[in-house]
């Protein structure tokens, strides 16, 4: 913890004028809730505010915006009411410089009460005793932070000064309840909501009174009579005995930990679950096995996997919706039990192992494994963008800023070849989570570079094997999602060190795009997902981004293989300008042999431009309307206009704009400008600042919400966007972009920030109620 400095007598006038507020507002609360029947004496009679009805909801609009997911400023977690009662920590989650694994402190999991997690280190942000009104808000941690902005509100005008750090990697300062006065001295503007707009009064006096008395939790809402036999229901098939049941449990719950499941579709009041190991069986309350990892050994007694209702608020950052329904229990049946095939032996739980899907599910059916990969490929990916990785610069600095994916086709290659194939080449597809969290040299990373290369060498000889059927399929070889499915392509974009999955191909042909088969969708899951720790060490995470540098290339390979050599080549030289020898040569290698001609057959001088309309082709029938192209037919031909201007800007005017930006259309919606940042190649984690491209830099416009981490906000009638257009095209530098953020933006400390906040949110609600979150404002500009 930064060091406060010793008390002084600023100090404990400060912490004097914070309580002295405290108790001028309870004694209000006080007079103002007087009854006739005590002759106008002070009584404490006012209804308390209820949790889940009154003070969640301002929470969440005000509070959650920060203190959500793993970077919640001081690990506090303000999702649930637990997470109010564990508290706060100065030891982060994310540490660059972590040389052992740190202990998990996940909420729900790794402590259930307050005394456990304060014997974790952490320390109480409400009052730990029942007091009167007066103590419970004067010695409360939570409500002491919201009064001092009564004392001491922020300074007037559209930039708050340089004391306040908003970078991602500031040092952060928590204090306990008996460092408050000395915080105050300090850092009196550093009241809550940090950086932000105070509450409006009434909500300020909601919370007020919630915390003066204790905070309680309240009564949970119950889950009605038919969800619970869902449940029910779901658990069965989730606890059959036999050994093949077992086994393809146990795949599910690898693949599911981390969704947001729900069983039947209520819009915002869609009740959440998460699919766990429990050491109760069903019919009792859920008891949660805390385990690093859902691969690492429950121990040793009987455990059950169980569907635990989630009482977490929506954040938009993690929020992964997952259909548990009939028709995806009847493709599960068909796909994995009702499939001819024995498991005569389970698996066990040993590291060395236990991180390898290919030798723990190798007695599943490939095809049934894969079909369930690509069946919810969105949420597939998604989970390596929403997981662990939450903030996840050491993953996401590995990928490009906006790139298109598509997806091998199931059942293509003959599945009993396939599968022998991947049999005999499972020890050369290890991942890092095999050797646990700790500290990695760089032989390990030798070993697993030379397995890669093993691999690549039987793959393609492999394909050789296979050569007529890729000869007689052609493009066929990429799926098409079965005509009807939404998830036969994405398009991934990267915020820096957090990125978006959307389903369709948005915006215009990018940069890159990716094929991605079997054993690499597998892989990436259990990299990036499964087997990633984020509270592992420095080195552990390091391996991590290293490694999927390899299913990054990969997957841009398979892409390149259906152009004609002489054009990979030169993709290849540019998408990888200014790379080491050794990842040029690395690349390149994929190409030294003709293993196959090209799939399709091109009738253009433009060869790639070719493809990707080919490949649109392909999958449009599955992928149908996409939700993020613009409503074209809401603007005047000005406007529309305006909308090319702004999806054409390319070079140093994007390089300007954060990368994203909410425009809210007054009479509208909200449109989302996304910069696409240019680099010369991301075959490094390092330096990446030495191969940044600002004038490739481009806008990507979207209609709605894109993004959950947004930069900045503008705010502007849909007859504004002509001049709105060409004031962001004509941007060069920063003297620009603060007259442009003058005439449109709202900044961080507008008045209208919590309005407009407010609009989105319900606009999203509105749009997309399943996919919904609570966006996060940690990375606000001031600027």
């Amino acid at each position: 913890m930064k060091a406060l400095k010793m008390r002084s007598s600023r100090a404990r006038r400060s912490g004097r004028a914070v309580r002295t507020a405290l108790l001028t507002l309870v004694t209000a609360a006080r007079v103002a809730t007087a009854t006739p029947d005590d002759g106008g004496a002070a009584t404490t009679a006012r209804t308390v505010p209820d949790y889940h009805h009154d003070a969640r909801p301002v929470l969440e609009r005000r509070c959650v915006v920060c203190h959500g997911c793993y970077d919640a400023p001081c690990q506090l977690k303000l999702e649930a009411h637990a997470g109010v009662l564990r508290g706060a920590t100065q030891t982060p989650v994310y540490d660059g410089t972590r040389l052992a694994e740190a202990t998990p402190s996940r909420l729900h999991v790794d402590a259930t009460s307050a005394a456990a997690w304060r014997k974790r280190g952490f320390h109480p942000v409400i009052h730990p005793r029942i007091a009167d009104a007066e103590t419970t808000l004067a010695e409360g941690l939570m409500a002491r932070m919201l009064t001092l902005r009564k004392t001491h509100p922020l300074p007037a005008g559209p930039l708050l000064p340089a004391s306040f750090d908003f970078s991602r990697e500031r040092s952060q300062v928590c204090p306990a309840a008996e460092d408050f006065d000395d915080y105050a001295a300090e850092h009196p503007l550093w009241s809550m909501p940090f950086g932000l707009p105070d509450l409006p009064p009434a909500e300020y006096d909601l919370l007020r009174d919630w915390l003066a008395a204790g905070a309680p939790a309240g009564t949970a809402p119950v889950l009605p009579a038919r969800l619970v036999e869902q449940v029910a229901s779901w658990e069965r098939f989730f606890n059959g005995e036999s050994p093949k049941q077992r086994l393809v449990a146990r795949y599910l719950y690898e693949h599911l930990f981390l969704a947001h499941l729900y069983l039947e579709d209520a819009g915002t009041d869609t009740a959440w679950f998460r699919l766990v190991r429990s050491s109760t069986p069903p019919g009792v309350p859920v008891r949660i096995i805390a385990t690093r990892r859902p691969f690492d050994d429950p121990g040793p007694a009987t455990f059950y996997y169980r569907l635990w209702h989630d009482p977490d608020s929506v954040v938009d950052k993690t929020h992964l919706p997952y259909a548990l329904d009939a028709a995806r229990r009847a493709r599960w049946q068909a796909w994995f039990l009702d499939a001819d095939y024995t498991v005569n032996e389970l698996p066990g739980y040993a590291a060395e192992t236990a991180a390898n899907p290919f030798v723990t599910f190798q007695a599943l059916p490939l095809d049934a494994r894969h079909r369930f990969l690509l069946d919810e490929a969105q949420f597939t990916i998604m989970n390596f963008i929403k997981g662990p990785v939450c903030r996840g610069s050491v993953a996401l600095n590995v990928i490009q800023d906006r790139f298109w994916v598509f997806f091998s086709a199931p059942g293509f290659l003959d599945q009993r070849a396939y599968a022998d194939f991947l049999a005999a080449q499972k020890d050369h597809l290890e991942l890092p989570a095999s050797g646990g969290s700790e500290l990695w040299s760089g032989v390990h990373w030798a070993r697993y570079a030379r397995a890669q290369q093993t691999y690549l060498r039987a793959k393609l000889a492999f394909i050789r094997s296979q050569r007529e059927t890729f000869d007689r399929g052609r493009i066929e070889v990429v799926w098409d999602g079965g005509g009807d499915n939404p998830n036969a392509a994405l398009t991934v974009f990267r915020h820096h060190d957090s990125a978006s999955v959307v389903r369709g191909l948005v915006g215009t042909p990018p940069k890159t795009a990716w094929v991605i088969d079997y054993p690499t969708l597998e892989r990436i899951h259990y990299l990036l997902v499964a087997g990633f720790d984020v509270f592992g060490s420095a080195a552990h995470q390091a391996m991590t981004r290293l490694y999927m540098d390899f299913l990054r290339m990969e997957s841009e390979m398979n892409f390149l293989a259906f152009l004609p050599p002489g054009v990979r080549q030169d993709e290849i030289t540019w998408w990888y300008r200014d790379a080491v020898e050794a990842v040029r040569d690395y690349v390149s290698v994929y190409f030294t042999h003709d293993v196959i001609a090209p799939l399709y057959d091109y009738h253009t001088t433009d060869p790639r431009r070719e493809l990707f309309a080919a490949l649109a082709a392909r999958v449009a029938p599955a992928l149908g309307a996409n939700r993020y192209t613009l409503d074209r037919a809401a603007f005047d031909d000005a406007q529309n206009a305006a909308l090319d201007t702004l999806g054409q800007i390319v070079g140093q005017a994007a390089a300007v704009l954060p990368e994203t930006s909410l425009v809210h259309l007054r009479g509208h919606g909200t449109l989302t400008l996304l910069v696409d940042r240019a680099y010369s190649n991301i075959s490094s984690m390092f330096d990446e600042a030495d191969r940044r491209r600002p004038a490739e830099d481009a806008v990507t416009v979207v209609e709605g919400v894109l993004g959950a981490y947004p930069n900045a906000f503008f705010e502007l009638s849909r007859d504004e966007l002509p001049g709105f257009a060409a004031a962001v095209a004509a941007l060069g530098d920063e003297d620009g972009y603060r007259a442009l953020r003058a005439r449109y933006g709202v900044a961080r400390t507008s008045a209208r920030f919590w309005p407009l906040s407010d609009a989105v949110y319900a606009e999203q609600r509105a749009r997309v109620p399943l996919e919904a979150g609570i966006l996060d404002y940690n990375r606000l500009e001031n600027r």
